[in-house]
């Protein structure tokens, strides 16, 4: 293995979907492409040309210019993207966004063939593909398969596929199988002779079954005897080890070990099979890639940077009118106290103005090190276009400042001095730049991120030589001090403790664990027929639905002229009661689009036509209570349990009147039913990180909904990602579903003989968004071969094949051109369309004695059980999260005993001025450090659940009032026993006045501050599209809070125009209820003559005898932002589909 590199010789195909949102496909690929060069294509073109000059054969001129084209490396468009684009039916989408959770992209099918084409258009010859058919069509399966076998075979490579469900024409082209079952090889050989081995054990596979199907069954307990042929011997269950065991000594094990004894002949194989080189293109070439995706990707998030340069200008405004010169004076050490506030505020701002990339560079990350793992590119092509681009938005944001605030305030008029300033805060702002580069790139989680950088914003509070002076910390860094010498040179004396302004904050954090993946049991299943809970069956009937949404940009630019997109062309259909209908069609056919638009999920977009519910008109808030919906992307709470999740579901869904006892009775039918039970405890996780596996989170998705027991159930792709006995427990939970009769629609990709002809019905639909067959399915899939069949042109299906596979490959565009048919034609001309129509009239029809669907109350439960069950599932989710919480209070105590030891005793000392100075600063660092903590670090709880909570209030669970009040309660006991271990820490330690009144009322103020800073956070997520810029936002009052907090510029030294302000910011209100608590009624005298509350009342304008009205605004400022965020909750959405 040292004598070439593995990972450039192969490429690996994660079954994971992970790439940067913002980049379309097109680019996705081509950038893959640059990346990975041409390999050894050019010296095989070489040798190609001197062997047909020497047979003296002409290439074809095509494929000439072709080959050439794909030998040149380095190139923004490359023929071979373009190529792998058609073969992966991406074209299409070529030029849309991939997107992400809340960025709309691609869909999840499109997606994994952006997966898989980012290593093929490289020049690996051994490819190793995991799961490469999930949300995938059968059709679309085969021809990547298809593909790949013709290159494999031609050009001499080795490909290694981990398929899940594959269909027969798709196993079929395989040359050599490997069975693996429980970490061990039961199979390795020849296709031909698989079936062969497991006949001489006993075990045959019946006519109608896919042998990959039965494959992955025949080695299970559950179904292993159904398979079994020897009558004349009873059955006993072979196990995984026998069957390896016995592979041994079978004559395709036996030959593989022979070959493994005989060492292999490196003289037969060619110098250019092996790669030896790290990296695909040269060093230089490298750099210039990855910089256009950098450049790329700053164009597409340009809002962030604007956005930024706007914070910095609107900032810079207020800063230099609140220091503006004529309010600056220089008669005193107070007045260079102000100027030294003004200058460490300046440092701290550009500083901090970056930490908003910490986010977004954590987010990058996944993207990052699959790329870096695939040898795509070093770590240094990858940084450092992020150092070189940052610069030139450094400069300008700093020249912004600096332009606008050094004159105004009144600093040195030599423009040298100007200049020097200006270098420093450049330089400051280089360095915070590369400081949270490596705090992502350290941390490589949102916690870890977060808690780094934490320590740094902790770091340079506490030991900048501003909260606490030089007097008592000796030895601390005094580089604003020395700025501050240098440009007042006359101003002598000792310069007081000012704190330093965060203008940041800190990031954002998500909640992650390393948990590896629950494993699943086989358990007995007692299939029942019915379920404890009576239903109304319901019948859905849709007639001529017309989808469109704006034309994308990105179509404009490439000559679409219309001003919309139609993606459903007037589809009309007709779901009932006890018939299970399957919703088909090639990826990108408006298979889930349909299924939005009928179930009311869509939040944008235009749509027209006509649906009725058992005949009379739908209404989305009465169908949400009697319908349920699995999406496809499995979205859950992470952090309760499987049991929790359905007992909540049913809590909110089931009518009133259904007492607890048969609730939970339900559930646990249900969890029996799609084979859970040994799972209850298990919590659900986040997908892909921890929690559940793919397929145990697709049986909760199910169950989440069936235990609301509604009449119609809306599935979306409920099979994707499963292995073909996974897909048939979970076909078997949709069957007995219906056979309860209820209405029941599933999307489905490429199911298997069995799993399509489970299926009553099927609504087919070719791409574009038109049906081509809506019809019985019938015995063996009889009348849809002969709706097909009959169709001029057609080929007849093979034996043993798969129908549903069949039924794609017919009817593809491609197809339709070379057979000169329209299907869509075809089928409105058809008898089934007429009685398709016929069909859909008499369901639009409301039954003689019928009535509406009626519900006296909107939801399920009222208000106060929404509230209470909205409670309890956040209790649970908090519990379960000690990521979030249990971090919370380490660092609370880790801070409580850094600033408790810096500040050791300072709270007793009153006789000087610095002394209260010292004793704010302590105040005054608690309140940004942790209140701005804790207002990030509940911004990725809040925006997890923020998906959930969209989920949830579309299938009607309950208002978004109690939600937001669940959220909002949640954290009160968590932020006071905070509070309590801060309070109690500090208090001794700086040793302030042990009295009763002083020692509740600093309790009081840090409950509240901390209280509204936790909830400001969650009013940002509220109010903003996603966490990213949630926390751009939020960071940008900060800035001005510092400004206004009355402890940079005292209250009495504000200019009048800006006073205002002062009252409106709610750290000026903690800051005036701590100080004047703890020092407003001393009368003790100080050195300079005055007493301590004099000074107080003076210098800060704090008066004891205010403290009532103060502890009244601070709650008041807790209930605005916990208000606005429920308003937030209530009115926006940010969800688009």
């Amino acid at each position: 293995m040292d004598e070439f590199v593995p990972q450039r010789t192969s490429a690996y195909i994660s079954q994971y979907d992970t790439h940067t949102g913002e980049m379309t496909v097109r680019e996705t690929l081509a950038f893959s492409a640059r990346c990975q060069g041409v390999g050894a294509r050019y010296e095989m073109l070489k040798e190609l040309s001197r062997r047909e000059k020497e047979a003296n054969i002409k290439p074809d001129p095509d494929l000439d210019v072709f080959m050439k084209a794909a030998m040149l490396e380095g190139q923004k468009e490359s023929v071979v993207t373009d190529y792998i684009l058609k073969i992966l039916g991406l074209e299409v989408c070529a030029d849309t966004m991939v997107g992400d959770q809340m960025l709309r992209g691609i869909s999840g099918g499109q997606k994994k063939r952006v997966t898989i084409g980012e290593m093929l258009v490289g020049p690996a010859k051994t490819l190793f593909m995991d799961e490469i058919s999930t949300g995938l069509d059968s059709s679309t399966t085969f021809q990547i398969v298809n593909s790949l076998r013709q290159s494999i075979h031609i050009l001499g490579g080795t490909a290694v596929v981990a398929l899940l469900q594959p269909a027969p024409e798709t196993y079929n082209l395989f040359d050599d199988i490997i069975l693996l079952s429980d970490g061990q090889i039961v199979y390795q050989g020849p296709r031909e002779h698989v079936l062969e081995f497991f006949e001489s054990m006993g075990f045959k596979c019946p006519d109608r079954k896919g042998v990959a199907d039965f494959l992955q069954e025949v080695t299970s307990r559950k179904d292993q005897q159904q398979y079994w042929t020897i009558k004349d011997e009873p059955y006993r269950f072979i196990s995984v080890k026998e069957f390896a065991d016995e592979f041994q000594s079978f004559h395709v094990g036996s030959k593989i070990g022979d070959d493994l004894d005989s060492p292999f002949d490196k003289s037969m194989s060619h110098p250019a099979a092996l790669t030896t080189s790290k990296y695909g293109i040269s060093k230089m070439e490298l750099l210039k890639t990855c910089a256009s995706r950098e450049w790329l990707l700053m164009k597409r998030n340009s809002f962030v940077y604007i956005f930024k340069m706007v914070q910095i200008i609107v900032v810079a405004f207020v800063t230099m009118t609140v220091f503006i010169r004529t309010e600056m004076h220089r008669d005193s050490v107070i007045d260079g106290g102000i100027f030294m506030g003004v200058l460490f505020y300046s440092l701290i701002k550009v500083m901090f103005n970056g930490f908003s990339d910490l986010s977004m560079t954590v987010a990058r990350l996944p993207v990052f090190y699959k790329q870096r793992d695939l040898l795509l590119y070093p770590p240094w092509a990858y940084s450092l276009p992020k150092w070189i681009l940052s610069i030139p938005i450094s400069v300008s944001e700093v020249a912004a400042w600096v332009a606008m605030s050094y004159y105004v305030i009144g600093f040195d008029p030599n423009i040298g001095r100007m200049f020097k300033q200006y270098l420093l805060l450049l330089s400051i702002g280089q360095m915070a730049s590369g400081l949270f580069l490596f705090i992502a790139a350290l941390g490589r989680n949102m916690i870890i991120a977060n808690t780094f950088g934490s320590f740094a914003l902790l770091a340079i509070m506490t030991l900048g030589g501003f909260i606490v002076s030089r007097a008592y910390k000796e030895g601390q860094a005094v580089l604003s001090e020395e700025v501050l010498m240098e440009k007042h040179m006359n101003k002598t004396g000792d310069v007081k403790g000012l704190l330093k302004p965060s203008s940041r904050g800190e990031g954002s954090a998500s909640a992650t664990s390393t948990n590896g993946f629950a494993k699943t049991k086989d358990t007995k299943k007692k299939t029942k027929r019915g379920m404890v809970l009576p239903f109304v069956p319901l019948s859905l009937a849709f007639d001529n639905i017309k989808y469109s949404i704006d034309m994308p940009p990105e179509m404009k630019k490439r000559g679409m002229q219309d001003d919309r997109l139609m993606l459903l062309k007037g589809v009309s259909g007709a779901f009932r009661p006890g018939v299970l209908t399957a919703l088909m069609g090639v990826s990108g056919a408006g298979k889930t689009t349909l299924m939005d638009v009928l179930a009311g999920r869509k939040t944008g977009g235009y749509i027209e036509g006509n649906i009725s519910i058992s005949g009379y008109p739908k209404k989305q808030e009465t169908f949400a209570r009697i319908s349920g919906y699995c999406e496809q992307n499995d979205i859950h709470s992470p952090h309760v349990t499987v049991y929790e999740s359905l007992l909540y579901s049913a809590w909110l869904r089931l009518p009133s009147e259904v007492d607890s006892a048969t609730k939970k009775m339900f559930i646990e039918e249900v969890m029996e039913l799609v084979e859970l039970t040994s799972l209850r405890e298990s919590l659900v996780g986040l997908p892909g990180v921890n929690g559940l596996s793919t397929e145990q989170r697709k049986r909760l998705t199910i169950a989440v909904e069936l235990v609301a027991n509604p009449s119609i159930i809306f599935m979306d792709e409920p099979t994707s990602g499963l292995d073909a006995r996974a897909a048939a427990i979970v076909m078997r939970t949709v069957r007995n579903t219906v056979d309860t009769g209820r209405t029941v629609v599933c999307t489905i990709h490429q199911p298997s003989i069995d799993i399509f002809e489970s299926f009553d019905e099927l609504f087919l639909m070719k791409r574009g968004g038109e049906e081509i067959y809506v019809g019985p399915l019938g015995h063996h899939s009889c009348h849809l071969i002969k709706y097909f069949e009959e169709i001029n042109g057609v080929s007849k299906i093979k034996d043993d094949h798969n129908p549903a596979t069949w039924m794609l490959e017919v009817t593809t565009i491609s197809q339709e051109d070379i057979l000169g048919v329209k299907f869509v034609d075809t089928y409105k001309n058809s008898n089934l369309y007429q009685r398709n129509k016929a069909l859909i009239k008499e369901l639009s029809s409301p039954p003689p004695g019928s009535k509406d669907l009626y519900f006296p109350t909107q939801f399920s439960q009222s208000f106060i059980t929404q509230c209470v069950a909205c409670l309890w599932k956040q209790h649970m989710s908090y519990w379960h999260n000690p990521q979030y919480n249990a971090v919370r209070f380490f660092f609370t105590t880790f801070v409580a005993l850094m600033i408790g030891t810096i500040f050791w005793n300072l709270g007793s000392k009153t006789g000087k001025r610095q002394d209260l100075f010292n004793a704010m600063g302590s105040m005054y660092a608690a309140i940004l450090f942790i209140g701005i903590r804790n207002a990030f670090s509940v911004q990725p709880v809040v925006a997890i659940e923020r998906t959930v909570f969209y989920r949830e209030r579309a299938a009607g669970m309950y208002s978004a009032l109690p939600y937001a009040f669940a959220q909002v309660a949640i954290e009160i006991p968590y932020v006071f026993l905070q509070t309590v271990i801060y309070g109690v820490i500090v208090y001794a330690m700086i040793a302030f006045e042990w009295t009763a009144p002083k020692f509740f009322w600093y309790l009081y103020f840090m409950f509240f501050t901390l209280l509204y800073f936790t909830y400001y956070g969650m009013m940002a997520v509220g109010l903003t599209p996603n966490q990213n810029i949630s926390a751009i936002v939020s960071s940008a009052f900060y800035s001005i809070w510092n400004v206004f907090s009355g402890f940079l510029i005292p209250r009495p030294r504000i200019p009048l125009w800006w006073r205002w302000y002062y009252w409106a910011c709610p750290i000026a209100w903690t800051l005036y209820g701590m100080v004047a608590s703890q020092f407003g009624d001393i009368q003790e005298p100080m050195e300079s003559g005055e007493t301590v509350a004099d000074f107080v009342r003076v210098y800060f304008g704090f008066q004891h005898d205010f403290l009532g009205v103060v502890s009244a605004a601070i709650v008041g400022f807790s209930v605005l932002f916990a208000f606005v965020f429920a308003f937030s909750i209530k009115t926006l959405n940010f969800q688009r589909r």
